[in-house]
């Protein structure tokens, strides 16, 4: 039913002028709106509403993520840009943070935005 219809992502912020900076500056999405209720930026044709909210404690689980075609590129590229990748003791990552899956078809980098909220650039093998 929803197949042919335009998704549309959310996320939580305390603070909405630094997760504007955030995400249009740091990321590069693009901005389209600023209410009282949200700001809207764009990624790939998809609106993420960043939703102005008084507090909320952020989900340790990856709530939005790009898919890239060159995560080792990406991976540097956001780390000079100042954004730190997670790490997880109970993941095998390479020194920049990157996991690679056991059969080699994906490989994925986790960071997380100025309000906590966990994101993820990730590679998949062509199929």
């Amino acid at each position: 039913m929803l197949a042919q219809t335009q998704l549309i992502g959310f996320i939580p912020t305390v603070d909405a002028d630094r997760a504007r900076k955030f995400y249009v500056d740091t990321l590069g999405l693009t901005f389209v709106s600023d209410d009282e209720f949200a700001i809207v930026v764009r990624s790939g044709g998809i609106d993420i509403r960043i939703s102005r909210i008084a507090a909320f404690n952020p989900s340790p689980h990856t709530i939005l993520g790009w898919k890239v075609p060159s995560i080792d590129a990406s991976v540097q590229q956001f780390a000079a840009a100042g954004i730190k990748f997670e790490r997880y003791p109970f993941l095998e990552q390479d020194a920049s943070g990157i996991w690679t899956a056991p059969d080699g078809a994906a490989k994925v980098a986790w960071f997380k935005d100025p309000d906590g909220n966990v994101l993820s650039l990730s590679q998949h093998a062509s199929v």
